[in-house]
């Protein structure tokens, strides 16, 4: 009679100890994922910072109106392109803690789904005659659980694949669109 409030206290020890070890995993996810944008946005930084002054010593010599503006339409194509692979890099940075997360949550999500079918079995072997309905009634609502989830899962992946496919279309789209656009800037 002892076995079951040993093995619930066991799978609720198995339980929080899965949920904190989720937890520290996405914290360092997420941190790593800070790293990245930090380190990043000061490449960027640096990058821009050097840049600038470079294109601001060139447009200060430069000896007419025309040779001015044809130096700063000459920096508007990398300008742009700098832009677009910025965007790619987050895009990226987000795309894969966003997988990241999604596998962690999935891990933990089937290993407690494991440990919690196995706590059923367990208790439906002790269980007293009678309570058929109920190991049932338990059973199921694992089952409708898991369902909901393993759709919730499949949406949340066609939602992000949408995203990342709706990305890439708008900044193939402003590439297309800067390329246009540098012939007319130069005229």
């Amino acid at each position: 009679m002892f076995a079951i409030p040993e093995h619930y206290s066991t799978a609720t020890k198995a339980s929080i100890d899965a949920q904190i070890a989720l937890m520290t995993s996405l914290t360092n996810k997420t941190f790593e994922s800070v790293e990245k944008f930090i380190d990043l946005n000061l490449n960027v930084a640096r990058a821009s910072l050097h840049e600038s002054s470079n294109a601001a010593k060139q447009l200060m010599g430069a000896k007419d109106p025309q040779e001015f503006f044809s130096l700063t339409s000459a920096q508007a194509k990398p300008n742009a392109e700098k832009a677009l692979a910025y965007s790619r890099e987050v895009v990226g940075i987000a795309s894969t803690t966003q997988a990241e997360f999604s596998k962690a949550a999935e891990e933990q999500f089937s290993d407690a789904n494991r440990k919690m079918l196995s706590l059923v079995e367990e208790l439906s072997k002790n269980a007293p005659a009678g309570s058929e309905n109920a190991v049932a009634a338990l059973k199921s609502l694992i089952g409708n659980a898991n369902a909901s989830y393993e759709q919730l899962a499949k949406t949340t992946k066609q939602t992000t694949e949408a995203l990342e496919a709706n990305l890439t279309s708008a900044m193939s789209q402003f590439t297309h669109a800067a390329e246009k656009a540098m012939p007319k800037a130069k005229k």
